[in-house]
């Protein structure tokens, strides 16, 4: 079969479709005929060997995908079918014609949700639920500010917020980016940098009560400067590329907020039964059409590379997918 491997650490323009064994699933997997793979951006450090898992190469890319049973294996007692639609996540695996993938990670595929948009929901949106409820404790009409809100975990924030019955507040970088944020979800967008005081007009001077961050960077400290008593800034990346940022303390001291890092993948993998129990979470958010991945770009399997190349410059909008078949 094809699959899209990694055979030297030296970036996404040197990923190779190779032909490779068919997988043979273990007892605890289930058998998937792939159909859609979303593009992370653990892919992309994954092929430059600069993520915390560092697999030898040759391996396959790919982190989350869906498509449909083809053999439910010894783990007919989770439910799965032959033929039944399916979406998956796993640290790696995904980009291929088939994958065996760990029943515990595998998730039945609402009718609503096409492949394409089945291989967008997993990493992004249950680390979304993951930072907003299990790391922000957020409570219903508290208001949430996004960052990098046009990309994948940003769009997919903005939903997810919005089913937890929070207000959103998108900050983007371009107008484009703000009419993608709008119609993703988002009720108010600020565009450019400089976010705070439109922030704070928006809110009335109190400020947000949540704000996540997958950018970091220069907007860190204006993000502190966003935040209402008792607010919290959830760290999920590092996107801008302007390094680590630095807190001073005594203001977290002063007005009674908190800094919470967001490490979904390392806290839902060591834990089985927690990715269904999210998932059971946010089947009815999908029900209601709160839910629901805006794609922004969609790519043959030969041009894995491209397409992570287009995210590593920024290129790209919501979540990017790559059709297998």
């Amino acid at each position: 079969m094809k699959a899209v491997q990694v055979v030297t650490l030296t970036g996404p323009s040197d990923v190779e479709v190779r032909e490779v064994p068919e997988p043979t699933p273990t007892a605890h997997d289930v058998l998937v005929e792939v159909h859609s793979v979303g593009i992370s951006f653990p892919d992309l450090l994954l092929s430059r060997g600069e993520y915390q898992f560092k697999p030898e190469p040759p391996f396959t890319l790919g982190v989350d995908f869906a498509g449909t049973v083809l053999d439910p294996g010894a783990a007919e007692s989770s439910g799965f079918t032959v033929g039944q639609r399916v979406a998956g996540v796993n640290l790696h695996g995904g980009a291929a014609e088939q994958v065996a993938n760990p029943v515990i990670f595998t998730f039945p595929l609402p009718d609503e949700m096409s492949y394409d948009e089945g291989a967008a929901l997993p990493m992004n949106y249950l680390t979304a639920l993951f930072a907003l409820e299990e790391r922000g404790g957020l409570r219903e009409r508290e208001t949430v500010l996004v960052h990098g809100a046009a990309g994948g975990v940003g769009t997919a924030t903005l939903q997810v917020a919005k089913g937890l019955g929070a207000r959103t507040i998108a900050v983007v970088s371009t107008r484009a980016k703000a009419d993608f944020a709008k119609a993703a979800g988002a009720d108010e967008v600020v565009i450019g940098p400089d976010f705070k005081d439109a922030v704070k007009e928006l809110t009335g001077g109190r400020g947000v009560d949540v704000v996540l961050d997958v950018v970091g960077g220069d907007a860190f400290t204006d993000s502190l400067r966003c935040l209402a008593e008792q607010g919290r800034i959830l760290v999920v990346g590092f996107a801008a590329g302007q390094g680590i940022p630095e807190v001073k303390v005594n203001r977290l001291l002063l007005g009674n907020t908190d800094v919470r890092g967001v490490g979904w993948g390392a806290y839902a993998m060591t834990r089985p039964g927690y990715m269904q129990q999210q998932w059971h979470r946010l089947a009815p958010m999908i029900e209601s059409g709160v839910v629901k991945p805006p794609i922004g770009a969609t790519y043959d399997l030969a041009d894995f590379g491209r397409a992570l190349v287009d995210m590593d410059e920024r290129r790209t909008l919501g979540k990017s997918v790559v059709r297998v078949r």
